[in-house]
Formats: structure tokens, sequence, C-alpha cells
């Protein structure tokens, strides 16, 4: 699980390596009106929150960080993508069972549920899968290519060929 959600946040890394600072904070692609570089620190601001919460087992889903110079220089978003992978490489895999509880804001008020912490790492590692696929529509708009053609993709699409 570890060697998977890394992969996956190698894509970002590498697209972050590819771009210029004006794409990485460019947020003029309708509908929307986000950057590549907000929805990057969304994706690491979901991860701070689980490893956060892991001292005393409960993860607030709701208290992300929102560092919005992270969001605009390239550098601060790598240094984000380190500070994450640094993180998940403390997790071994008997800690994946843990019992924790997370927290979060359904809209009709706060809820809290019991997850593993490997389901919580399951749910952030989809999370950033679904936002990569937002940003390889900014992507697009933006005239940019793709890090890799799995970028934005969840491993169980069927692959179209074109």
């Amino acid at each position: 699980m570890i060697e998977a959600i890394e992969k996956n946040l190698q894509r970002g890394i590498s697209l972050l390596q590819t771009i210029s600072n004006k794409q990485y904070a460019d947020s003029s692609v309708a509908p929307y009106y986000s950057s590549i570089g907000c929805h990057m620190r969304h994706i690491l601001d979901v991860f701070t929150c689980v490893f956060d919460g892991l001292e005393e087992n409960t993860i607030l889903l709701n208290k992300r960080n929102r560092d919005k110079s992270s969001e605009l220089e390239i550098s601060l978003g790598l240094q984000y993508f380190d500070k994450i992978l640094h993180e998940l490489h403390q997790i071994h895999a008997s800690d994946l069972q843990k019992v924790v509880q997370v927290e979060d804001d359904m809209g009709l008020g706060v809820e809290t549920v019991e997850y593993t912490l490997g389901a919580i790492l399951m749910q952030a590692h989809s999370h950033a899968i679904h936002h990569f696929a937002s940003v390889g529509f900014i992507i697009y708009q933006l005239g940019i290519e793709l890090p890799d053609a799995d970028f934005g993709f969840n491993p169980t699409t069927p692959k179209v060929k074109v």
C-alpha cells in the first residue's frame, strides 16, 4: 500500500518538475478556476491531516492547513511532497490495522467514524487520484503535456484504445 501511494505521489512530483511557476499557479481554467498548485496543496493537506492525527488516534479531515504559499511556488510544493513522503515512510505494514477516529464535516454537521489507518490512507490515495484527474483537465486546457499516460487514472480504470 505504501509503495502504491508513493508511486502515485511521485507522479505529482514529476509534473511539478516539468512546469513553470506561472503554470503551477494559473487559475484561469473554467469552470472552477483552481490551479494545479491548489489541487496539489489540497491533496497533501489531506495526507497531513492523517499524519497529524496519528498520535492521538483522531484524524480531523476538516482541519486542513490550506497554506497558500505551497500552491503558488513550485519549490514549496515540492518541499510539501517531500514532507508527506517522509511521513509516509514512517508507516510500517503493521501500523495499517491500527484503529483511528476520523472526523469530517459532511455538510450537515461533523461526523466521526472508525477507520483503520490503512483505510484512511486508501481514501487519501483515491482522493489524490481524483484530484490528479482534475489537474489533468487543467493541464490539457493549458496545453501542458501529461507527465505520464496514467496520470489521474485509477489503476482499475479500463484502458481506452485510441
